[in-house]
């Protein structure tokens, strides 16, 4: 039994060897009640230490897919791996749910980085400057619109991409998500329309639903959304919002040129509506834009940031910017619902963003997305898969095979260990479709190269 465990990357030995067995284990698709070989052999064999071996096969079966005797090793338990290999679990935005990780699934529509790319060491080093010199940080509340020296940086960098505001103007937030809770809980009522992008970022979907909004959709195409029918729903329906991604968008990848931001924020003007701006992807962004924050946040656009994409899922950080009066409200709401937003983790983004060590890691994160986007890129050409739009930066690829529909592109993906996202994840109607969103730092993994080449059409 070969195992690929790759001694330099940050996921711990265990947990590769985890990984490793139930890929194994669903490839070979081995019968409930075969026995493994010893954990010796496997040790042997893979050059690891037994110890390492025996504790990942004790969490698997932890997990209900192996089993364990009593002098004998372990053998594939009855019934957890078929049974659950044959369940359709529907996509979840953001969440590492457990089922898909205990058989090594891969991910290819995942929301962020993967773990592998995460660096700890200069996170490490801020946890530990603020333990040892900002005790307020450990142990107070936050304050209503967050940590001042943390809006400072904002401020800096949000000048960086032409948004001219004062510090007044920025909320600090419990990532992007809580920014969106609180623009709709608060700006918003029950039973009044916006307008979202189709496709679109299905989580913002869920709490609108959460807060009795109706919506209205509009197709994305790779310039932004499509003028004339945003034109046309804004005359029929007088939308309270438009809420739109702006920098490669989720999921399609595609970015507002400047004429179609011009056409959206004049369009939201003569109809009085409110335009939210999601733009959680900046920092992945090395060239020149047109954010409509940079038009026009003093009164029709409300600007939602985060660092949550580019640094930690876990050290959940965003930010808000709009009109004095707006941030306002939404810092009344932030108090009464949340105490605040947590000031230990706003405390060490500061801590990074002085040092400069943020600064340089997304620029090492921006390199290698760019190299691994390029190859993502040629290898759905060479796969014939249609794309959308081709990006020129961010996390994403919007496209679909030419070969065959959802189920059985599906179905090909599981035969690989790929995990894809549901079809109906991205549409705020729940239609089903054909298009998949690919991560591109998992797109160069074996398991998807080898899936993509499985979907080329034949060819004499």
């Amino acid at each position: 039994m070969e195992l690929r465990i790759d001694r330099q990357a940050l996921v711990p030995l265990v947990q590769q060897i985890v990984d490793a067995l139930a890929g194994w284990l669903r490839q070979s698709e081995v019968l409930p009640g075969t026995r493994l070989p010893s954990a010796r052999q496997i040790a042997r064999d893979n050059l690891l230490s037994q110890s390492s071996v025996v504790e990942a096969c004790e969490r698997l079966v932890a997990e209900g897919v192996l089993a364990a005797r009593q002098g004998s090793g372990f053998f594939v338990a009855d019934p957890a791996l078929a049974a659950r290999r044959q369940r359709d679990y529907p996509w979840v935005e953001g969440a590492a749910v457990k089922h898909d990780d205990v058989f090594g699934e891969l991910k290819l529509g995942c929301g962020g980085l993967p773990v592998s790319w995460r660096e700890t060491d200069d996170l490490g080093y801020a946890i530990r400057e603020i333990s040892r010199t900002d005790m307020a940080g450990l142990f107070n509340y936050g304050t209503p619109l967050g940590l001042p020296a943390l809006r400072q940086h904002i401020l800096k960098r949000l000048l960086q991409l032409d948004i001219a505001v004062q510090e007044h103007q920025i909320l600090t937030t419990a990532g992007a998500s809580q920014g969106l809770d609180l623009i709709v809980r608060t700006l918003l009522k029950p039973g009044e329309c916006v307008v979202v992008e189709s496709p679109g970022y299905s989580m913002l979907f869920e709490l609108l639903r959460l807060h009795g909004v109706s919506m209205v959709e509009v197709p994305r195409t790779p310039s932004g959304p499509d003028i004339e029918v945003l034109e046309a729903l804004l005359l029929q329906y007088r939308p309270r919002a438009v809420f739109i991604n702006s920098f490669y968008h989720n999921p399609t990848g595609s970015s507002l040129t400047p004429k179609v931001a011009r056409q959206v924020l004049q369009l939201a003007k003569t109809h009085c509506a409110l335009v939210v701006e999601d733009d959680v992807y900046a920092d992945l962004s090395g060239g020149p834009g047109t954010r409509l924050a940079a038009l026009d946040c003093a009164d029709n656009v409300i600007y939602v940031g985060s660092f949550s994409k580019t640094l930690s899922s876990s050290l959940r950080v965003g930010f808000v910017v709009a009109g004095a009066g707006v941030v306002s409200r939404l810092a009344e709401v932030k108090m009464v619902s949340s105490m605040g937003a947590s000031r230990f983790c706003e405390s060490v983004l500061a801590c990074l963003l002085a040092s400069g060590a943020y600064r340089k890691l997304v620029q090492r994160q921006r390199q290698r997305l760019n190299s691994d986007r390029e190859a993502a890129l040629q290898v759905l050409e060479d796969a014939e898969w249609e794309v959308f739009g081709k990006p020129a930066g961010g996390l994403f690829i919007w496209a679909r095979s030419r070969m065959a529909d959802y189920a059985q592109v599906r179905t090909q993906a599981q035969r690989f260990g790929v995990l894809l996202s549901s079809a109906t994840a991205f549409s705020p109607t729940g239609q089903p479709g054909d298009w998949q969103r690919i991560n591109v730092a998992y797109a160069s993994d074996p398991r998807a190269l080898a899936f993509f080449q499985a979907t080329t059409a034949d060819r004499p």
